[in-house]
């Protein structure tokens, strides 16, 4: 997620199987490793404050919605004021269809911040195991401000459309001031929109609904697959609540230590190498638009940005590719490299066509934008408003420049377009307090963090180092390019997440498939 209100939402999906082979030696569901056993929570740990008892004790009614069930939960708008107003939450599951195999509810988040939990539902048949499908309810949420539960809303989807598109010269005092006008247009309309809601959709707020919906849910401890920011938000609930943790697998692992700085740097540098990675796979193979070597390659992607930021691409709509939109579309296919192939084509054909209409649908998707100009979800003002409280603005003009430039110098292609982010938070009607720092969830279960080699995203180091943070995290490598690994890498990863989350079976140390 790159935080300037001009890049890219991370955290998108896609599921794509091969096969690989690797072993796995069967621990007991309570030890990591080499250790002992975790002692329990105690009472106190675990019980709810009086305050929120009822939120704990409702009753979740399940209506059918089409081949799922669907419903809503409610929760406190303010943990610091649970006798206050209640937002809902939007619940879709797809439910076990073998009770003999059934072990419980397995909550999904796909990612973001701002991805529709209940989307990722939509997706299990054919992304989740029929092993882990039999085994679990698999539970989705639209977390607070996000889609179908009560959301962000900030600007008109005509308004957005320019958002996404527009160009600022942050090197000028004319460029600058452009930003900060869009910046604070975007925090008005937050403000006015939304309302109280804009100052708690904080991933802490998330993780406090996640202790309720699992005690709706009926279960006595969570278990929980989480993708991409959604490793952020199970670790933070790990960390709140411990003892209440089952099996938790974190793929594609954000490191909550890191800056707002520091993560869009280690993000620009992982979709530099992503590029590079693709660049070589694409002339290696027939019909490639980049020619000459793979530097040469990169220097004809990072033309084609430079050309649409000074004269945008036409497509065959009335809107054309500026270099945002080109940004976008070119970091789209990077998530998974079963999409190289679509790159390739859209690179082909603005390169070679002036034609920038297969990027800009490439765009289009990332930001869930629909071809009648609609955005069917709120996912890039949700992940405006998560962001700006869970990285509050930090420095000045200045020190912003000087980020900016670094992060030009580290990646030539995407670095220029990923700098400022803190403009849109310093003008943001509500102040975060959060605290970048390591989340240790001391005295939980064994946690499985699942990291790829070539993420893009979520680059491996981040994976390593949440695993390192948590008292009782293990690291499983993906050896291999995109966003994530379960439901799109090889067998060796679904085995491993398989046993863990159904039988309970913690694979051997530093595993990797």
């Amino acid at each position: 997620m790159p935080r300037s209100f001009r890049a890219a939402v991370l955290g998108g999906l896609a599921a794509a199987l091969t096969l690989s082979a690797c072993t796995a030696e069967p621990l007991e569901r309570v030890a990591d490793p080499g250790t002992t056993a975790v002692p329990s929570a105690t009472a106190e740990e675990t019980s709810p404050s009086a305050g929120l008892q009822g939120y704990y004790e409702q009753q979740i009614a399940w209506e059918k919605c089409g081949d799922f069930e669907c419903s809503e939960v409610t929760v406190p708008l303010s943990y610091d004021e649970p006798d206050g107003e209640s937002i809902t939450l939007a619940v879709k599951r797809l439910v076990s269809k073998d009770p003999a195999a059934r072990v419980g509810s397995l909550l999904v988040n796909p990612g973001g911040p701002g991805s529709p939990g209940v989307e990722l539902v939509d997706a299990a048949p054919t992304m989740f195991s029929e092993n882990l499908r039999a085994a679990y309810d698999v539970v989705g949420f639209d977390p607070r401000g996000v889609g179908s539960s009560t959301p962000v809303d900030c600007v008109s989807d005509a308004e957005l459309d320019r958002l996404r598109s527009v160009e600022y010269d942050t090197e000028t005092q004319d460029g600058l001031a452009a930003y900060a006008a869009d910046a604070k247009l975007i925090a008005d309309g937050c403000a006015q929109n939304t309302g109280e809601l804009i100052g708690h959709v904080d991933t802490e707020s998330a993780a406090r609904d996640m202790d309720i919906l699992r005690a709706v849910l009926g279960e006595d401890k969570l278990d929980y697959l989480g993708y991409s920011y959604g490793t952020f938000l199970g670790a933070t609930y790990a960390d709140l609540f411990p003892g209440n943790v089952g099996r938790l697998v974190l793929d594609g692992a954000m490191d909550p230590s890191l800056s707002s700085h520091e993560t869009t740097l280690a993000q620009a540098v992982g979709f530099e190498k992503s590029l590079r990675a693709y660049v070589a796979d694409c002339q290696g193979g027939p019909d490639c638009p980049l020619t000459g070597s793979v530097d040469d390659g990169v220097k004809q992607v990072q033309t084609l940005l430079e050309v649409a930021g000074d004269t945008p691409l036409p497509t065959s709509s009335d809107r054309d590719l500026t270099a945002s939109l080109a940004f976008s579309g070119i970091i789209t296919p990077l998530y998974d490299s079963a999409s190289w192939f679509v790159l390739t084509a859209a690179l082909d054909q603005a390169i070679n066509s002036n034609d920038g209409s297969q990027l800009l649908f490439l765009a289009d998707l990332m930001a869930g934008r629909e071809p009648d100009g609609t955005y069917p979800n709120n996912s890039t003002e949700a992940n405006w408003a998560v962001n700006c409280l869970d990285f509050p603005s930090t420095g000045d003009p200045a020190l912003w420049q000087q980020e900016a430039a670094e992060l030009e110098k580290a990646a030539p292609t995407f670095g220029p377009l990923m700098g400022y982010g803190d403009m849109l938070c310093e003008q943001w009607p509500a102040k975060g307090d959060a605290e970048r720092g390591p989340l240790t969830a001391e005295g939980s279960a064994p946690i499985m963090v699942i990291g790829t080699t070539g993420d893009p995203a979520t680059p491996y180091e981040w994976s390593v180092s949440l695993a390192d943070q948590l008292e009782n995290g293990f690291l499983v490598t993906f050896e291999g390019e995109g966003h994530t690994a379960y439901g799109r890498s090889n067998d060796c990863i679904v085995r491993a997440v398989d046993d863990f989350l159904v039988e309970g079976v913690v694979p051997q140390d530093g595993l990797t498939c």
